[in-house]
C-alpha cells in the first residue's frame, strides 16, 4: 500500500501546489528589486516560502537592509503581481485531473491556505475550480498560521473527517510542518523548495506532481 491508511478527505494548500503563484511572486519581487537598483536573489526568496507576511518582512529587512520601505516594497510588488494575475496564472501539472479523480472516488476536499480569501478567489477563480472544494480554510478564519496545524485541523473539521484518515498535500516547508503537526497523512509535492531530511520524516511521501499523488489514490 503506497499510503498508511485508506483516505477519507484530501487538504490542500494552494500556492505553489494547486495555482503557479510562487513563480509569479518571484518574477514580482525580481522587477521590484531592479525598480529600486537592487536584486532578489532566488535563494533569498526561498527563505520566504511558506512564511507569513512578518517573518517574509524580516527577511527583506535583512537582505536589503535596515530602513528598507516594506510599504513601498509591497505596493510595488502587489502591483506587478496583479498585472501578470489579470494575464491568468497557470494551474500546476495534474490539478484538474486529480479533482476529476477525487470526484470519481466521492472523496470530499478542502483547501487551507495562509492567503485570503479573495486571493483564492482571484488565483484560482479564473480556473472556474472553486466551487469543487468543500471548504476553504484561508487566514480569514485562522489565528494561528503555519507552521501551527490549526489551518489543517479546521480543514478536517470542516469535512467532518479524522485528520488521521486526511491527505495532506503541501510544497512548502512550514505547510509540511503544520500538516503533520495536525496528525495527518502528509506528502511534499516540491515546488521552490526542496525536501529536506526533516521533510523525509514528517512525510509520508515525498511526490513528483499532482499526476504520482491522483496514481496513489486510484491505486
Amino acid at each position: 500500500m503506497v499510503l498508511p491508511r485508506p483516505v477519507k478527505a484530501v487538504v490542500f494548500d494552494m500556492d505553489g501546489l494547486l495555482v503557479d503563484t510562487e513563480t509569479v511572486v518571484f518574477r514580482a519581487m525580481q522587477r521590484a528589486a531592479g525598480g529600486i537598483g537592487s536584486e532578489m536573489p532566488f535563494a533569498t526568496f526561498q527563505r520566504m516560502v511558506g512564511l507569513t507576511h512578518a517573518a517574509s518582512d524580516l527577511i527583506l529587512l535583512d537582505h536589503f537592509g535596515d530602513g528598507f520601505d516594506l510599504a513601498a516594497w509591497s505596493a510595488t510588488v502587489s502591483a506587478h503581481f496583479r498585472e501578470e494575475l489579470a494575464a491568468g496564472i497557470a494551474l500546476k501539472t495534474g490539478v484538474l485531473e486529480i479533482l476529476d479523480a477525487l470526484d470519481g472516488l466521492g472523496l470530499p476536499r478542502a483547501i487551507a491556505t495562509s492567503s485570503s480569501l479573495q486571493a483564492v478567489e482571484m488565483s484560482l477563480g479564473p480556473h472556474s475550480i472553486v466551487d469543487r472544494f468543500h471548504a476553504l480554510i484561508t487566514r480569514d478564519v485562522q489565528t494561528r498560521s503555519k507552521p501551527h496545524p490549526e489551518p489543517f485541523l479546521k480543514a478536517a473539521d470542516a469535512l467532518g473527517v479524522d485528520p488521521a484518515d486526511c491527505l495532506a498535500l503541501e510544497d512548502s516547508h512550514n505547510g509540511v510542518r503544520a500538516a503533520s503537526a495536525a496528525g495527518m497523512m502528509t506528502v511534499m509535492v516540491p515546488d521552490m523548495l526542496d525536501p529536506t531530511e526533516e521533510m523525509e520524516t514528517l512525510c509520508v511521501r515525498i511526490a513528483r506532481d499532482l499526476h504520482e499523488v491522483r496514481d496513489w489514490l486510484a491505486g
